[in-house]
């Protein structure tokens, strides 16, 4: 893997049409379900990206041992997957993902029948999965505040449970729109639930085979945003987006309006433009906090003050990600606070004529969230190839656009 890259852009204009990559998140569930199913369903358009490429691999081996690496929801949807399926398995990841917290979903799974060990620490990944021996309990609650990915892993099973589940969701519910992409998937294939306030009932019932085109990914459609509203001038067209999405990253349409980006739909996607943008807004990432990081690096760059809540899962993720943008913004002369628990401030000062170099700290979001600062000036950054985790062709895709890259090692 190179070392860094160093970008800059001539003259600031960006112009082009972009073949976004498929959402991993809708990728991942639909193959879970689809193995779930045992059935031979026709899953098109899969992501490239690492974490489902590695998902599929995954599903398909007889080894013991699985390595999850650093993808979160292949080490969570796979446990509860195991777990339904009394499969024997060792399942474990990088250093990082063993740091991670998956006691939540582990004690679930166990009132509900699962036999599950602890290879190292209590609460973190190394786990052993044994059988499953149905308890007859289908009541089980659990705390929604800290990552949906938990919820969704629950959810999957839930048809193949002998009395099904009835899930109670306790406190804020983090994340909502990818529990109802998980339910909008599973309905696809044939489940039926209810969500009704804090309550989620699946009945025992069976999947069935349907073809699903997986939609391309609002995520990384958020970092185009980015580009648009520093590009001098833009008229970017953004392929595979629909304009009725399961994804709550489709979000950044109305942050990003804010922000300068005007969106237009299309049949084949989307097409951005520029637009003036707000100096001072408030913003909850409760609901897409992916998008987190693009806007920070954003309303630093261009110099908008910006209020946030809804950041509890971003300590969880590939890094500490709140820290890790407190750090990376200081280059940009700006500082991220917290003014009160749980409210943070992004507050902008003038950007300095600086050599800039950003770390990435093992994190595909903090490479793509900070690259758009190189069409103001050069920037480096460092590790790059961490965007193969959700947006392999990232790179490429900016010198489609004008971006010279020039990689060290």
């Amino acid at each position: 893997m190179s070392q860094s890259l160093t970008l800059s852009h001539p003259n600031g204009k960006l112009a082009g049409s972009i073949k976004l990559p498929a959402s991993k998140s809708e990728a991942n569930r639909a193959l879970i379900i689809a193995a779930l199913s045992g059935q031979e369903s026709q899953l098109h358009n899969l992501s490239e990206a690492n974490d489902t490429q590695l998902l599929q691999r995954l599903l398909q081996s007889d080894a013991e041992t699985i390595d999850a690496a650093d993808a979160g929801t292949v080490m969570r949807f796979l446990t509860a997957y195991y777990a339904i399926t009394g499969q024997q398995k060792t399942l474990t990841g990088t250093d990082r993902m063993c740091q991670r917290p998956i006691k939540i979903l582990v004690e679930a799974l166990r009132e509900l029948g699962a036999s599950i060990e602890y290879v190292g620490e209590e609460g973190y990944p190394p786990l052993k999965i044994n059988d499953f021996n149905g308890s007859g309990q289908k009541r089980l609650k659990v705390r929604s505040d800290i990552s949906s990915q938990y919820i969704s892993a629950l959810l999957m099973i839930a048809p193949l449970l002998p009395e099904g589940l009835e899930l109670e969701l306790e406190g804020k519910i983090g994340s909502r729109p990818y529990i109802e992409m998980t339910l909008s998937l599973m309905k696809h294939f044939g489940v039926d639930a209810d969500f009704s306030g804090n309550m989620i009932t699946v009945k025992p019932q069976k999947y069935k085979s349907a073809a699903f085109t997986v939609e391309s990914d609002w995520s990384a459609a958020s970092y185009w945003y980015s580009l648009v509203a520093l590009a001098q001038e833009a008229d970017v067209t953004l392929l595979g987006l629909k304009e009725k999405s399961f994804q709550g990253d489709r979000a950044a349409v109305d942050i990003m309006y804010r922000l300068g980006v005007y969106t237009e739909f299309a049949k084949d996607g989307v097409r951005l433009l520029k637009k003036e943008h707000e100096r001072h807004i408030s913003l909850d990432f409760s609901d897409c906090p992916d998008l987190a990081q693009t806007v920070v690096a954003l309303c630093a760059a261009i110099g908008v003050t910006v209020d946030i809540t809804g950041l509890e899962s971003l300590r969880i993720k590939e890094t500490d990600r709140i820290q890790a943008l407190q750090i990376e913004v200081l280059s940009l002369n700006a500082s991220l606070q917290e003014i009160t628990p749980g409210i943070f401030r992004l507050k902008p000062d003038i950007m300095q004529k600086k050599p800039l170099s950003f770390r990435t700290y093992q994190d595909h979001r903090m490479a793509m969230a900070f690259a758009p600062v190189g069409l103001l000036q050069p920037v480096e950054i460092q590790e790059p190839g961490v965007v193969r985790k959700s947006y392999p062709r990232f790179w490429e895709d900016l010198e489609k656009v004008g971006f010279d890259v020039k990689y060290k090692e």
